[in-house]
């Protein structure tokens, strides 16, 4: 039977396929090796010293291989991974390391005899990101170990090659690195999956509103232990705000009744803070709640 005009293909054409679609070249993974890597430049190492300066900080040979190492491979690996808006070495050495940096006067004042005597400093960098604050404050104290918590796998990545970056340019150096470990996870699950009242020092950047970030981070701190919270004060008085409807959920999650506030002592970070939260007693087992959204927990 013959196929009816409409179906029938012109006479003298044959259908041939069109030509195949072009791929998208593939991505190169990013690079890992640090010593394939170009240099950061004379304006990250100054500004790195005037920061130490200004902070009365001095860093063995490795410790500054490794803060260096890991600032080498974000520029790297930023440019096919987004892991942070700074794009270049001086603004990663201010913005990034110098303001990390910020919080090793108080953890040394605090947790240095602790080192002293052979006891363990153990901190815990929750959305870590880039590694910031906690890679390079770990590097600093030293700390004995640190892990850098992150939700997203892709940073976490990141995180695992700065780990062993840092680590090699700390041997390379004849210095033992602090043992670092990159997780993927959130706070609210680690309270509940061993890590609950352990954690000597819990340190967060542009988490969350003080209110929640007491919730999520409290319970990881083990009493006598610190969270430190990176915040800004533009001069509006938004941080007393946050600070003022905070205040009432400290008590109940095991902490002091009362903030402690620092200045981070850098003329360029002049409108950063450290927000000092010390616990007492370990947190109820209620807290962290599983609720949805943004909204304070303790109601």
């Amino acid at each position: 039977m013959p196929l009816p005009a409409s179906s029938r293909l012109p006479r003298g054409r044959v259908s041939r396929p069109g030509p195949p679609a072009k791929q998208p070249p593939a991505r190169q993974p990013p690079v890992s090796d640090t010593d394939k890597l170009p240099p950061l430049g004379e304006d990250f190492g100054r500004i790195l010293d005037e920061a130490l300066g200004l902070l009365d900080l001095e860093l063995t040979p490795g410790m500054r291989a490794g803060i260096e190492a890991h600032a080498r491979l974000l520029l790297a690996w930023n440019a096919s991974v987004n892991l942070t808006a700074v794009r270049s070495a001086a603004g990663i050495a201010l913005e990034h390391v110098a303001d990390s940096l910020s919080a090793v006067p108080f953890l040394l004042a605090h947790f240095g005899p602790r080192r002293a005597h052979g006891r363990p400093l153990e901190i815990l960098d929750l959305g870590s990101g880039a590694g910031y604050p906690g890679l390079p404050a770990a590097i600093a104290v030293p700390a004995t170990s640190a892990v850098l918590l992150d939700s997203i796998g892709k940073k976490t990545a990141f995180l695992t090659a700065a780990a062993v970056a840092v680590r090699k340019a700390m041997e390379a150096a004849g210095e033992e690195a602090p043992r670092l470990t990159a997780r993927t996870g959130r706070a609210e699950d680690l309270a509940r999956a061993g890590d609950r009242d352990h954690w000597v020092v819990v340190t967060a950047r542009a988490i969350a509103p003080m209110p929640r970030l007491l919730e999520l981070a409290l319970p990881l701190v083990r009493p006598g232990g610190v969270l430190l919270a990176w915040k800004r004060e533009p001069g509006s008085g938004a941080l007393s705000a946050e600070l003022a409807e905070a205040q009432e959920f400290l008590e109940p999650l095991g902490a002091a009744p009362a903030f402690e506030v620092l200045a981070v002592g850098l003329p360029d970070l002049d409108d950063h803070r450290l927000v000092v939260v010390r616990k007492h007693r370990a947190t109820p087992e209620r807290y962290p709640r599983r609720l949805p959204g943004k909204r304070p927990l303790l109601t």
